[in-house]
């Protein structure tokens, strides 16, 4: 499992639905936290991108982070709506999701 304060700001980010800031690889990045799980043996969040570096893909745009990439983060107090498609329709699948952005 992630690093306990990792995993506890991850948790409160998508219970509230707010943004977090994080730097991912090296790469200082802005977003929506919408799943966090295990997948593979890994734990990952599922994050939707809406500001910071990415050498990629233009922003906004859908991402896995490994949690093991993840060095700083900070849980902002803008929220973000809920939760949104995905491009081809289908949700990632997890081996356990230990928090996830649920329609209100």
């Amino acid at each position: 499992m992630a690093n306990a304060q990792l995993d506890r700001l991850l948790r409160l980010a998508i219970a509230e639905r707010r943004l977090v800031s994080l730097t991912y690889q090296g790469c200082p990045r802005i977003g929506e936290p919408h799943d966090y799980g295990a997948r593979n043996g890994k734990d990952q969040v599922n994050f939707f991108q809406i500001g910071g570096v990415s050498r990629s893909s233009p922003l906004p745009t859908w991402r896995t982070l490994d949690a093991t990439g993840i060095t700083l983060i900070e849980v902002l107090d803008q929220h973000f709506a809920g939760t949104r498609e995905t491009p081809s329709g289908r949700h990632l699948k997890w081996d356990r999701l230990y928090a996830t952005v649920t329609p209100r």
